[in-house]
C-alpha cells in the first residue's frame, strides 16, 4: 500500500471538512445524494463514452497499480547488479551466468539475461525488450488518460449539479428558509466536482505517470546493460555508459 498516496487523499478530504467547520458551514450538507449521483454516475458516463469497455474493465487493476507500493529496485543497485554480471561474463564467459541468472529477482533483467545466455540474436533481444517497455508505457498511458478524462469531467459536472440545484431552488421562492438551504445544497455538487477533479483524479494521473517514468528508466538501464554484456563490452565501459543514465544523486550513491 502506498501510504503517502493514501495520506494525501485523507488530508485532502480533511481540509475540506475542517475548512467548512472553520467557516461556520455544516459539514453534514456534504451528505447530498443528488450531488453524489450527479458526480459519480456522470463521471462514469464520461469515462464510458470516452474509452472502450476493455479499458474501463481494467480500471480496478490500474487503481491497484496506483495504490500498490511496488518494490522498485533503486537505479544504483540495478547498475551494481549489471556490473557484477558483466564482470563475471568477462572473466568466465557468458555461459557461466546461467546459474546467476536464475537467482535474479528483477523479471525484466532476468528475461534479458536469459536470452543472452541462450544465445538469442542481439536484434531479437532488443526488439523483445523494447516491446515489453512499449507495452508497459501503453497500459499506464491508458490508465492515466482515464484519470485525466474523469478529472476534467468532474468539475464541469459539479457546475451542472449546481445549475440543477438552483433550478429546483428557484422553483419556489415563497419559503425563504428552504430557499437558502436548497441554494447551499446546490453548490455541494460543485464542491464534489472540484475536489474529485483537482485533488483526486488528475493527481492520480500524474502519480501514475511518475511511477511509469521510474519503472521505464530502470527498464532502459537494464536494456542497455543486457545489450552491452551480450556484445562483450568492457565492464568499465558499461559502467560509464549506465552511470550516464543516472541523476547526479544516483550517480554519487553508485560510486
Amino acid at each position: 500500500m502506498d501510504i503517502f498516496l493514501l495520506l494525501g487523499v485523507i488530508a485532502g478530504a480533511l481540509s475540506v471538512v475542517v475548512g467548512m467547520i472553520v467557516k461556520g458551514a455544516d459539514p453534514t450538507v456534504l451528505l447530498n445524494p443528488a450531488a453524489i449521483i450527479i458526480i459519480g454516475v456522470g463521471t462514469l458516463a464520461a469515462l464510458n463514452n470516452s474509452f472502450p469497455r476493455e479499458d474501463i474493465k481494467k480500471l480496478p487493476k490500474v487503481l491497484g497499480v496506483l495504490f500498490k507500493n511496488k518494490k522498485q529496485t533503486p537505479p544504483k543497485e540495478l547498475v551494481n547488479t549489471i556490473m557484477l554480471l558483466a564482470q563475471k561474463a568477462r572473466q568466465e564467459g557468458i555461459l557461466a551466468l546461467e546459474s546467476t541468472v536464475d537467482s535474479l529477482e528483477d523479471p525484466f533483467l532476468k528475461n534479458g539475461m536469459q536470452m543472452v545466455v541462450d544465445g538469442v540474436n542481439v536484434d531479437q533481444i532488443e526488439e523483445i525488450l523494447n516491446n515489453e517497455i512499449s507495452s508497459l508505457e501503453a497500459r499506464h498511458h491508458t490508465g492515466a488518460s482515464m484519470f485525466k478524462t474523469a478529472g476534467s469531467a468532474s468539475p464541469t459536472l459539479g457546475v451542472l449539479g449546481a445549475v440543477i440545484g438552483l433550478i429546483g431552488a428557484l422553483g419556489d421562492l415563497n419559503d425563504v428558509d428552504a430557499l437558502g438551504h436548497m441554494i447551499s445544497a446546490a453548490f455541494v455538487a460543485t464542491l464534489y466536482g472540484i475536489f474529485f477533479g483537482y485533488v483526486i483524479l488528475i493527481p492520480f494521473a500524474s502519480r501514475l505517470n511518475r511511477k511509469t517514468e521510474e519503472e521505464v528508466k530502470n527498464m532502459l538501464i537494464t536494456l542497455e546493460g543486457v545489450l552491452a554484456i551480450q556484445a562483450g563490452h568492457n565492464p568499465n565501459t558499461i559502467e560509464k555508459k549506465l552511470n550516464g543514465m543516472l541523476s547526479p544523486q544516483e550517480k554519487t550513491a553508485t560510486e
